[in-house]
Parts: C-alpha cells; sequence; structure tokens
C-alpha cells in the first residue's frame, strides 16, 4: 500500500493584530509632518473646534482641504483649510473624489 505524505501549507498565515499607521497610504505622510501639525493646531485654536460647514460642535473636528492635495489645493495655505465635522468632511471627501473620477 502507497503512503501518503503530507504537503506543507502553501500560504503562510496573516497575523489579524496588524497595526496601520499613519502615513502608510499615498499622500498620507504630510499629515504627520511638524508642519502641518503646526497649522492644524493653530487653525483649531484660532477658529475653535466648530464645523465651519453646519456650526457643529462637541465632535471631532477636521482640518480639510478645501481643494485637495491631490487635486493640486495648497498644503500649507491656511485659506485651503476648512475645519469640518466628520460628516460633512465625509459627504465633501466623497464628492471630490467623485469629481475627479468623474463620475460627477
Amino acid at each position: 500500500m502507497a503512503r501518503l505524505t503530507m504537503l506543507r501549507p502553501r500560504l503562510n498565515t496573516i497575523s489579524t493584530r496588524l497595526k496601520v499607521t499613519r502615513g502608510t497610504e499615498p499622500g498620507q505622510a504630510f499629515y504627520s509632518t511638524p508642519e502641518w501639525r503646526a497649522l492644524r493646531d493653530r487653525l483649531l485654536r484660532e477658529r475653535g473646534r466648530k464645523c465651519e460647514d453646519c456650526g457643529r460642535t462637541g465632535t471631532r473636528i477636521y482640518c480639510d482641504h478645501v481643494e485637495e492635495i491631490s487635486d493640486g489645493g495648497a498644503p500649507l495655505d491656511e485659506a485651503n483649510v476648512r475645519l469640518r465635522c466628520g460628516s460633512c468632511h465625509t459627504t465633501k471627501t466623497a464628492d471630490a473624489r467623485a469629481r475627479r473620477h468623474g463620475l460627477r
């Protein structure tokens, strides 16, 4: 009778504890620079933690580029940065991506 041998697995296991850090996606490393952090902190201090679109307070506020960097917006121009709550930030970003890809 023939003896069966066990084949070694061809795929390695993948850790489920992967840590995704800021700066791993293209264009994201900019948001970890001291220049951006200083601008972000100053704008939050000067303008207050209030959404400049809907007026919402008491929630996380994002410093969002009006014209996205990937669309040619100036990264450190405070006139190109608007404070937005999560809802307004998501809506604006989805719209900008749709326009970039010709969907709107």
